[in-house]
């Protein structure tokens, strides 16, 4: 059988010597597994990916579990939004399947699958930290989550509700929570800790997910970080001030008619929700002079957040390796999606360009992943419970979606049924004041192919959403060739040197929402749009 090796295997700093000692060993005990999710902490805000950003140094733990550990290069989300993204990991499905499409969606405890499933297994589980699924956690032993903002919880003495109370909304009649005094980064470690010290069953492997708030917008640090990058200039991505050939008549109309609505900015661009704004820059400032001094400032306060996850993460860590735990712990590292950093003038996440929708994964368990590894195959989020669960020696389900990728982090070979093309889909047509189209969009390795559909699954649009979901926005195609174009500045859809390549992707497009479930049989008003559209 032809087999593709998409991993290889890294020196990194003196690392390597530590590499080999228990490859191939005895068969050990079922590993602990612990599960770490940041929000909207972005690829570019690390070390270990190589951005622009590295050389400043944010990320120095998490570089060094990943120089110890796997970096992965190419895993994506199904869905760039927070909700969506948490229930595809809880899950292992798409959205259509798990029936969470968007920030209203809401994952009842029968459908909870990974805590079930680890439970089953004999696992201790808990979950600390931010949920953002609605219901209660009901299928984890333990649970002490953030409640109040849309149940984001607040950067500062944030409240929870823990296993054993009311479960509700914060406010509701009858729920209580538990507040604590403190930034929300250094809560959430304490409260991991606090479980470690008196919750956890020394005679069970333990599954724990462990989810900061940060750095979530609008990026409120601890206090001890107010001079970190002060002084320093932060490297501005050259997209943030020329779009060149980047995006469509579905995300600027035509003539650029539509600019200043699609797409929440940094700099003036969109005068409904824009940095500047949010940063307090002074908007008699020349457009130039704005977008510099309001990004500036974005970065730093959203670095300050991300230092406070990497500086709690060694106090986490620590205590692993004090406990002896960390030899035989499967550790996870991740975002829930992507995020923008200025890139093509962008806050936020949402959109399927390279920003929004890769994440960051890195992995470290030294009994079987080399040190140094970098893996560059195609994966997404419906594919973290499998591989936790194959940790644990649990055979996928037959209801997930995903699959396991733990044979090709420990052995660096991709079977030949691997994915060669992953999907994604933003429902949320033009909600709140990041006002993006509908869309949806597949991506292999060199190619990406969106289309934007521009409307709501409501024909009508969505009350309550707060701007625009009525408006219709233009259908149309974008595609990029990401090897010649990995900064997606040059929509190269029109140009028929790609023609055949088109046709391929749609093709493929065609079959994968079919086998995934993620067609539009149901929302027949889009399904117009799409065949009255697809040949254009």
């Amino acid at each position: 059988m032809n087999r593709r090796s998409f991993t290889q295997t890294l020196v990194v700093g003196g690392v390597a010597g530590t590499a080999l000692h228990s490859f191939g060993a005895k068969k050990q005990q079922r590993p602990n597994i612990l599960f770490i999710l940041s929000d909207d902490h972005t690829t570019q805000g690390f070390g270990c990916y190589g951005s622009r950003l590295a050389k400043l140094n944010p990320t120095p733990v998490l570089d060094a579990l990943a120089a110890d550990g796997a970096r992965f290069d190419q895993v994506f989300c199904t869905n760039a939004i927070c909700t969506p993204s948490r229930a595809a990991i809880m899950t292992g499905q798409y959205p259509q399947t798990n029936g969470v499409l968007d920030l209203d969606g809401a994952l009842p405890p029968k459908r909870q699958y990974l805590a079930i499933e680890m439970k089953k297994a004999g696992y201790q589980t808990a979950i600390i930290g931010k949920w953002h699924l609605k219901e209660e956690p009901a299928a984890f032993d333990y649970y002490q989550v953030l409640v109040a903002a849309g149940q984001q919880g607040t950067y500062f003495d944030p409240e929870f509700i823990e296993t054993g109370m009311k479960f509700g909304k914060h406010g509701d009649p009858g729920i209580k929570t538990k507040k604590y005094e403190g930034h929300s980064s250094d809560v959430i470690t304490d409260l991991t800790l606090e479980w470690f010290e008196k919750r956890r069953d020394k005679n069970k492997p333990f599954f724990m997910m462990h989810h900061y708030k940060a750095p979530h917008d609008l990026f409120e640090f601890a206090p001890r970080y107010k001079d970190y990058l002060e002084d320093v200039e932060i490297p501005e991505p050259e997209s943030l001030y020329e779009m060149g050939n980047h995006g469509s008549v579905g995300t600027r109309g035509k003539n650029d008619e539509l600019i200043h609505d699609i797409g929440s900015s940094v700099s003036k661009r969109n005068p409904t929700r824009n940095m500047g704004q949010h940063m307090k820059i002074d908007p008699d400032l020349p457009d130039r002079e704005y977008t510099h001094a309001a990004y500036q400032e974005y970065l730093k306060r959203y670095l300050r957040c991300v230092k406070g996850v990497d500086d709690n993460l060694k106090r986490l860590f620590d205590y692993l390796k004090k406990e002896g735990l960390w030899e035989n712990t499967v550790i996870f590292y991740s975002g829930d999606q992507g995020f923008y950093l200025g890139e093509h003038d962008y806050i936020d996440k949402r959109w399927a360009y390279e920003e929004g929708m890769r994440m960051p994964l890195i992995m470290h368990y030294p009994k079987t992943i080399k040190p140094g590894t970098v893996n560059e195959s195609l994966i997404n989020n419906t594919d973290f419970a499998p591989t936790m669960l194959d940790y644990a020696g649990v055979k996928t389900p037959e209801y997930m979606q995903g699959r396991s990728f733990k044979s090709i982090v420990e052995t660096g070979v991709e079977p030949d049924d691997w994915r060669d093309a992953t999907y994604f889909r933003y429902w949320m047509h033009m909600a709140h004041a990041h006002a993006n189209p509908g869309h949806f969009a597949i991506r292999t390795k060199q190619f990406k192919l969106i289309f934007y559909y521009g409307c709501d699954v409501f024909p009508e649009g969505r009350p309550g959403w707060g701007t625009r979901s009525e408006w219709r926005t233009p259908p149309a195609w974008e595609l990029y060739d990401l090897k010649k174009d990995p900064a997606e500045m040059n929509n190269v859809y029109s140009n028929p040197e790609y023609a055949e390549v088109v046709k391929k992707l749609k093709k493929k497009l065609v079959q994968i929402r079919a086998d995934l479930n993620e067609t539009d049989k149901d929302y027949p008003h889009i399904q117009k749009i799409i065949d009255e559209h697809w040949n254009d």
